[in-house]
Protein backbone atom coordinates (compact mmCIF):
# COMPACT_ATOMS: atom_id res chain seq x y z
CA UNK A 1 0.00 0.00 0.00
CA UNK A 2 1.04 3.62 -0.63
CA UNK A 3 3.03 4.79 2.40
CA UNK A 4 4.34 8.01 0.86
CA UNK A 5 1.37 10.33 0.34
CA UNK A 6 0.69 12.38 3.52
CA UNK A 7 -2.62 11.59 5.20
CA UNK A 8 -4.70 12.29 8.30
CA UNK A 9 -7.58 10.33 9.84
CA UNK A 10 -10.54 12.28 11.27
CA UNK A 11 -12.34 10.44 14.09
CA UNK A 12 -14.92 11.51 16.65
CA UNK A 13 -15.95 10.63 20.19
CA UNK A 14 -19.58 10.00 19.18
CA UNK A 15 -21.91 10.16 16.20
CA UNK A 16 -22.97 13.65 15.12
CA UNK A 17 -20.10 15.40 16.89
CA UNK A 18 -19.15 17.22 13.67
CA UNK A 19 -16.68 14.84 12.05
CA UNK A 20 -17.99 15.37 8.53
CA UNK A 21 -18.31 19.12 9.08
CA UNK A 22 -14.67 19.21 10.19
CA UNK A 23 -13.57 17.04 7.27
CA UNK A 24 -15.36 19.30 4.80
CA UNK A 25 -13.78 22.43 6.23
CA UNK A 26 -10.34 20.81 6.43
CA UNK A 27 -10.50 19.80 2.77
CA UNK A 28 -11.01 23.46 1.88
CA UNK A 29 -8.10 24.43 4.13
CA UNK A 30 -5.82 21.70 2.75
CA UNK A 31 -6.44 22.86 -0.82
CA UNK A 32 -4.76 26.14 0.18
CA UNK A 33 -1.56 24.13 0.77
CA UNK A 34 -1.82 21.20 -1.64
CA UNK A 35 -2.97 21.43 -5.28
CA UNK A 36 -4.45 17.92 -5.30
CA UNK A 37 -6.19 16.51 -2.24
CA UNK A 38 -7.90 13.11 -2.08
CA UNK A 39 -10.62 11.84 0.24
CA UNK A 40 -11.59 8.40 1.51
CA UNK A 41 -14.16 7.12 3.98
CA UNK A 42 -13.10 3.48 4.22
CA UNK A 43 -16.19 2.29 6.11
CA UNK A 44 -19.55 4.01 5.62
CA UNK A 45 -22.82 3.34 7.42
CA UNK A 46 -25.30 5.84 5.96
CA UNK A 47 -25.41 5.32 2.23
CA UNK A 48 -27.32 6.20 -0.92
CA UNK A 49 -27.72 4.15 -4.07
CA UNK A 50 -25.50 5.43 -6.89
CA UNK A 51 -25.92 3.36 -10.05
CA UNK A 52 -25.28 -0.20 -8.86
CA UNK A 53 -23.25 0.75 -5.79
CA UNK A 54 -24.14 1.82 -2.27
CA UNK A 55 -22.04 4.87 -1.40
CA UNK A 56 -21.79 6.63 1.94
CA UNK A 57 -23.64 9.95 1.84
CA UNK A 58 -20.63 11.87 3.21
CA UNK A 59 -18.54 10.60 0.30
CA UNK A 60 -21.19 11.83 -2.14
CA UNK A 61 -21.11 15.22 -0.40
CA UNK A 62 -17.32 15.55 -0.64
CA UNK A 63 -17.26 14.54 -4.28
CA UNK A 64 -20.09 16.94 -5.14
CA UNK A 65 -18.36 19.88 -3.43
CA UNK A 66 -14.77 19.24 -4.52
CA UNK A 67 -15.05 17.22 -7.78
CA UNK A 68 -12.40 14.81 -6.53
CA UNK A 69 -11.91 12.99 -9.84
CA UNK A 70 -11.94 9.53 -8.31
CA UNK A 71 -14.50 6.69 -8.52
CA UNK A 72 -16.95 6.88 -5.61
CA UNK A 73 -16.51 3.17 -4.91
CA UNK A 74 -12.82 3.82 -4.14
CA UNK A 75 -13.61 6.73 -1.83
CA UNK A 76 -15.99 4.46 0.09
CA UNK A 77 -14.86 0.86 -0.44
CA UNK A 78 -17.01 -0.67 2.33
CA UNK A 79 -20.69 0.14 2.86
CA UNK A 80 -22.15 -1.47 5.97
CA UNK A 81 -25.54 -2.68 4.76
CA UNK A 82 -28.14 -4.05 7.21
CA UNK A 83 -26.96 -7.66 6.84
CA UNK A 84 -23.23 -6.86 6.61
CA UNK A 85 -22.40 -7.71 10.24
CA UNK A 86 -24.41 -10.92 10.25
CA UNK A 87 -22.68 -12.16 7.09
CA UNK A 88 -19.27 -11.27 8.52
CA UNK A 89 -19.89 -13.13 11.77
CA UNK A 90 -21.00 -16.19 9.83
CA UNK A 91 -17.93 -16.21 7.60
CA UNK A 92 -15.17 -13.81 8.63
CA UNK A 93 -13.26 -12.28 5.73
CA UNK A 94 -11.21 -9.56 7.41
CA UNK A 95 -8.17 -10.02 5.18
CA UNK A 96 -10.28 -9.44 2.06
CA UNK A 97 -11.80 -6.29 3.58
CA UNK A 98 -8.38 -4.94 4.57
CA UNK A 99 -7.05 -5.51 1.05
CA UNK A 100 -10.09 -3.74 -0.37
CA UNK A 101 -9.36 -0.70 1.82
CA UNK A 102 -5.66 -0.72 0.94
CA UNK A 103 -6.28 -0.95 -2.81
CA UNK A 104 -8.95 1.75 -2.62
CA UNK A 105 -6.54 4.04 -0.76
CA UNK A 106 -3.88 3.49 -3.42
CA UNK A 107 -6.32 4.58 -6.12
CA UNK A 108 -7.53 7.56 -4.10
CA UNK A 109 -3.94 8.65 -3.41
CA UNK A 110 -2.80 8.27 -7.03
CA UNK A 111 -1.14 11.56 -8.10
CA UNK A 112 -2.49 13.31 -4.97
CA UNK A 113 -0.47 15.53 -2.65
CA UNK A 114 -2.50 14.71 0.46
CA UNK A 115 -5.37 12.40 1.48
CA UNK A 116 -7.97 13.12 4.14
CA UNK A 117 -9.43 9.94 5.67
CA UNK A 118 -12.75 10.15 7.48
CA UNK A 119 -13.78 7.60 10.08
CA UNK A 120 -17.30 6.46 10.90
CA UNK A 121 -17.67 7.42 14.56
CA UNK A 122 -15.68 6.77 17.72
CA UNK A 123 -12.54 4.63 17.87
CA UNK A 124 -14.45 1.42 18.53
CA UNK A 125 -17.07 1.65 15.78
CA UNK A 126 -16.65 -1.34 13.47
CA UNK A 127 -15.09 -3.59 16.11
CA UNK A 128 -17.80 -6.18 15.57
CA UNK A 129 -16.39 -6.92 12.13
CA UNK A 130 -12.75 -6.36 13.13
CA UNK A 131 -12.46 -2.99 11.41
CA UNK A 132 -12.79 -0.45 14.19
CA UNK A 133 -11.77 3.09 13.38
CA UNK A 134 -8.60 2.51 15.35
CA UNK A 135 -7.80 -0.59 13.27
CA UNK A 136 -8.60 1.21 10.00
CA UNK A 137 -6.37 4.15 10.95
CA UNK A 138 -3.55 1.67 11.68
CA UNK A 139 -4.15 -0.07 8.34
CA UNK A 140 -3.87 3.27 6.54
CA UNK A 141 -0.79 4.29 8.51
CA UNK A 142 -2.55 7.54 9.45
CA UNK A 143 -2.26 9.75 12.48
CA UNK A 144 -5.57 10.85 14.02
CA UNK A 145 -7.44 14.03 14.83
CA UNK A 146 -10.34 13.48 17.26
CA UNK A 147 -13.44 15.68 17.11
CA UNK A 148 -15.51 16.01 20.28
CA UNK A 149 -18.52 18.09 21.23
CA UNK A 150 -18.82 21.09 23.56
CA UNK A 151 -17.94 21.53 27.20
CA UNK A 152 -14.78 20.60 29.09
CA UNK A 153 -15.22 17.55 31.35
CA UNK A 154 -17.38 15.34 29.15
CA UNK A 155 -15.38 15.74 25.93
CA UNK A 156 -12.08 15.10 27.72
CA UNK A 157 -13.53 11.99 29.39
CA UNK A 158 -14.71 10.72 25.99
CA UNK A 159 -11.43 11.60 24.30
CA UNK A 160 -9.59 9.58 26.97
CA UNK A 161 -11.66 6.48 26.13
CA UNK A 162 -10.89 6.87 22.43
CA UNK A 163 -7.24 7.61 23.16
CA UNK A 164 -6.90 4.27 24.93
CA UNK A 165 -8.12 2.29 21.93
CA UNK A 166 -6.07 4.22 19.37
CA UNK A 167 -2.95 3.77 21.49
CA UNK A 168 -3.72 0.05 21.87
CA UNK A 169 -3.57 -0.18 18.07
CA UNK A 170 -0.36 1.86 17.96
CA UNK A 171 -2.03 4.87 16.31
CA UNK A 172 -0.72 8.33 17.16
CA UNK A 173 -3.19 11.11 17.98
CA UNK A 174 -2.19 14.55 16.67
CA UNK A 175 -4.73 16.36 18.81
CA UNK A 176 -8.34 17.25 19.50
CA UNK A 177 -10.91 19.65 18.00
CA UNK A 178 -13.84 20.62 20.22
CA UNK A 179 -16.96 21.43 18.22
CA UNK A 180 -20.39 23.04 18.82
CA UNK A 181 -19.31 25.29 21.67
CA UNK A 182 -21.58 28.13 22.83
CA UNK A 183 -20.02 31.18 21.12
CA UNK A 184 -19.75 33.21 24.35
CA UNK A 185 -17.78 30.37 25.98
CA UNK A 186 -15.22 29.67 23.25
CA UNK A 187 -12.28 31.32 25.02
CA UNK A 188 -13.23 29.81 28.39
CA UNK A 189 -13.56 26.31 26.94
CA UNK A 190 -10.32 26.70 24.97
CA UNK A 191 -8.39 27.67 28.08
CA UNK A 192 -9.53 24.83 30.31
CA UNK A 193 -9.78 22.18 27.60
CA UNK A 194 -6.17 22.90 26.65
CA UNK A 195 -5.14 22.36 30.27
CA UNK A 196 -7.15 19.14 30.58
CA UNK A 197 -5.92 17.68 27.29
CA UNK A 198 -2.31 18.54 28.11
CA UNK A 199 -2.60 16.31 31.17
CA UNK A 200 -3.48 13.48 28.75
CA UNK A 201 -0.52 14.31 26.51
CA UNK A 202 -2.79 15.75 23.81
CA UNK A 203 -2.88 19.05 21.90
CA UNK A 204 -5.94 21.25 21.48
CA UNK A 205 -6.19 21.98 17.75
CA UNK A 206 -9.25 24.20 17.77
CA UNK A 207 -12.53 25.17 19.39
CA UNK A 208 -15.40 25.69 16.94
CA UNK A 209 -18.39 27.79 18.00
CA UNK A 210 -21.91 26.49 17.43
CA UNK A 211 -23.62 28.00 14.39
CA UNK A 212 -27.38 27.54 14.44
CA UNK A 213 -27.62 27.35 10.66
CA UNK A 214 -25.74 24.03 10.72
CA UNK A 215 -28.46 22.37 12.83
CA UNK A 216 -31.44 23.80 10.94
CA UNK A 217 -33.09 21.27 8.62
CA UNK A 218 -34.33 22.12 5.16
CA UNK A 219 -37.80 21.25 3.96
CA UNK A 220 -36.23 18.69 1.65
CA UNK A 221 -34.56 16.95 4.60
CA UNK A 222 -37.89 16.92 6.46
CA UNK A 223 -39.56 15.43 3.39
CA UNK A 224 -36.93 12.68 3.15
CA UNK A 225 -37.13 11.84 6.86
CA UNK A 226 -40.92 11.59 6.82
CA UNK A 227 -41.20 9.95 3.41
CA UNK A 228 -43.74 12.71 2.75
CA UNK A 229 -45.40 13.57 -0.54
CA UNK A 230 -45.21 17.16 -1.88
CA UNK A 231 -48.67 18.60 -2.59
CA UNK A 232 -47.42 21.60 -4.58
CA UNK A 233 -44.44 22.57 -6.72
CA UNK A 234 -42.76 25.07 -4.43
CA UNK A 235 -39.19 26.04 -5.29
CA UNK A 236 -38.37 26.54 -1.61
CA UNK A 237 -37.56 22.94 -0.66
CA UNK A 238 -34.05 24.02 0.34
CA UNK A 239 -35.25 26.77 2.68
CA UNK A 240 -34.50 26.31 6.38
CA UNK A 241 -36.87 25.48 9.22
CA UNK A 242 -36.31 27.82 12.20
CA UNK A 243 -39.12 26.62 14.42
CA UNK A 244 -41.88 23.99 14.56
CA UNK A 245 -45.50 24.57 15.57
CA UNK A 246 -48.11 21.84 15.97
CA UNK A 247 -51.50 23.16 14.89
CA UNK A 248 -53.58 21.56 17.64
CA UNK A 249 -55.35 24.76 18.69
CA UNK A 250 -58.09 26.96 17.29
CA UNK A 251 -57.42 29.30 14.39
CA UNK A 252 -57.41 32.48 16.51
CA UNK A 253 -54.69 31.07 18.78
CA UNK A 254 -52.71 29.50 15.94
CA UNK A 255 -52.33 32.62 13.81
CA UNK A 256 -49.94 34.24 16.29
CA UNK A 257 -47.47 31.47 15.48
CA UNK A 258 -47.56 32.10 11.72
CA UNK A 259 -44.07 33.58 11.40
CA UNK A 260 -41.23 33.38 8.85
CA UNK A 261 -39.28 30.14 9.11
CA UNK A 262 -42.01 28.24 10.99
CA UNK A 263 -42.95 24.70 9.94
CA UNK A 264 -46.62 24.10 10.72
CA UNK A 265 -47.62 20.50 11.49
CA UNK A 266 -51.34 19.84 11.45
CA UNK A 267 -53.82 17.13 10.49
CA UNK A 268 -54.77 17.19 6.83
CA UNK A 269 -58.44 17.77 7.64
CA UNK A 270 -57.74 21.06 9.47
CA UNK A 271 -58.82 23.07 6.45
CA UNK A 272 -59.55 26.08 8.68
CA UNK A 273 -55.85 26.35 9.55
CA UNK A 274 -54.77 25.98 5.94
CA UNK A 275 -57.17 28.76 4.91
CA UNK A 276 -55.88 30.95 7.75
CA UNK A 277 -52.28 30.40 6.61
CA UNK A 278 -53.21 31.33 3.05
CA UNK A 279 -54.93 34.50 4.27
CA UNK A 280 -51.90 35.50 6.36
CA UNK A 281 -49.59 34.79 3.42
CA UNK A 282 -51.23 37.54 1.37
CA UNK A 283 -50.25 40.08 4.06
CA UNK A 284 -46.67 39.00 4.76
CA UNK A 285 -44.97 40.85 1.86
CA UNK A 286 -42.33 38.30 0.92
CA UNK A 287 -41.79 36.55 4.25
CA UNK A 288 -43.75 33.41 4.97
CA UNK A 289 -43.86 30.11 6.76
CA UNK A 290 -41.12 27.62 5.95
CA UNK A 291 -43.83 25.12 5.06
CA UNK A 292 -46.70 22.91 6.20
CA UNK A 293 -46.80 19.19 6.94
CA UNK A 294 -50.30 17.71 6.76
CA UNK A 295 -50.50 14.56 8.87
CA UNK A 296 -52.55 11.39 9.10
CA UNK A 297 -52.46 10.93 5.32
CA UNK A 298 -55.59 13.11 5.26
CA UNK A 299 -56.08 14.98 1.98
CA UNK A 300 -57.96 18.31 2.07
CA UNK A 301 -60.91 18.89 -0.23
CA UNK A 302 -60.55 19.95 -3.85
CA UNK A 303 -61.02 23.66 -3.14
CA UNK A 304 -58.31 23.73 -0.47
CA UNK A 305 -56.02 21.62 -2.66
CA UNK A 306 -56.28 24.25 -5.40
CA UNK A 307 -55.25 26.86 -2.81
CA UNK A 308 -52.33 24.71 -1.63
CA UNK A 309 -51.00 24.50 -5.17
CA UNK A 310 -50.77 28.30 -5.28
CA UNK A 311 -48.84 28.67 -2.01
CA UNK A 312 -45.16 29.69 -2.41
CA UNK A 313 -43.84 27.41 0.34
CA UNK A 314 -43.87 23.57 0.36
CA UNK A 315 -46.87 21.68 1.63
CA UNK A 316 -46.18 18.01 2.41
CA UNK A 317 -48.45 15.08 3.17
CA UNK A 318 -47.23 12.57 5.79
CA UNK A 319 -48.72 9.23 6.84
CA UNK A 320 -48.04 9.49 10.57
CA UNK A 321 -50.12 11.48 13.04
CA UNK A 322 -49.06 14.93 14.22
CA UNK A 323 -47.31 13.67 17.36
CA UNK A 324 -45.20 11.16 15.43
CA UNK A 325 -44.32 13.72 12.77
CA UNK A 326 -43.34 16.35 15.35
CA UNK A 327 -41.19 13.79 17.19
CA UNK A 328 -39.38 12.80 14.00
CA UNK A 329 -38.71 16.41 13.04
CA UNK A 330 -37.50 17.19 16.57
CA UNK A 331 -35.11 14.22 16.57
CA UNK A 332 -33.94 14.78 13.01
CA UNK A 333 -30.20 14.43 12.48
CA UNK A 334 -29.29 17.38 10.30
CA UNK A 335 -26.61 16.49 7.77
CA UNK A 336 -25.08 18.91 5.31
CA UNK A 337 -25.97 18.05 1.72
CA UNK A 338 -24.43 19.05 -1.63
CA UNK A 339 -27.20 21.62 -2.22
CA UNK A 340 -26.62 23.37 1.15
CA UNK A 341 -24.31 26.02 -0.30
CA UNK A 342 -24.94 28.51 2.50
CA UNK A 343 -24.03 25.92 5.16
CA UNK A 344 -20.93 24.82 3.23
CA UNK A 345 -19.64 28.39 3.12
CA UNK A 346 -20.18 28.74 6.88
CA UNK A 347 -18.31 25.46 7.50
CA UNK A 348 -15.39 26.55 5.33
CA UNK A 349 -15.05 29.84 7.20
CA UNK A 350 -15.44 28.23 10.66
CA UNK A 351 -12.64 25.73 10.12
CA UNK A 352 -10.37 28.32 8.51
CA UNK A 353 -10.82 30.65 11.49
CA UNK A 354 -10.93 28.27 14.45
CA UNK A 355 -8.78 25.22 13.60
CA UNK A 356 -4.98 25.33 13.63
CA UNK A 357 -4.13 23.57 10.35
CA UNK A 358 -0.39 24.30 10.58
CA UNK A 359 -0.34 22.49 13.94
CA UNK A 360 -2.10 19.50 12.35
CA UNK A 361 0.36 19.41 9.47
CA UNK A 362 3.37 19.72 11.81
CA UNK A 363 1.98 16.74 13.77
CA UNK A 364 1.88 14.63 10.61
CA UNK A 365 5.44 15.22 9.42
Amino acid sequence: MNNITPRVFIAATRQNDGKTTTSLGLLYALLEHYPKVGYIKPVGQRFVQIAESKIDEDTVLMDSVFSLNCPLIDMNPIAVEPDFTRKYLQASNREALVKRIEKAFDRVAWEKDFVLCEGSGHAGVGSVFDLSNAQVARTLGAKVVIVSRGGIGKPIDEVALNQALFEKEGVEIIGVIINKVIPEKVEYVADFARRGLKRKGLELLGVIPHERILTRPTLNLVREELGATPLNRSKRMHHFVDDVVVGAMGVQNATRFFAPGVLLITPGDREDLILAVAASQSKCQGSSLAGIVLTGNLMPGAGVMALIESLPFPVLLAREDSYQVASKVHDLTVKTGPADTEKIKVIRDLIAKHVDLPKILSGIF
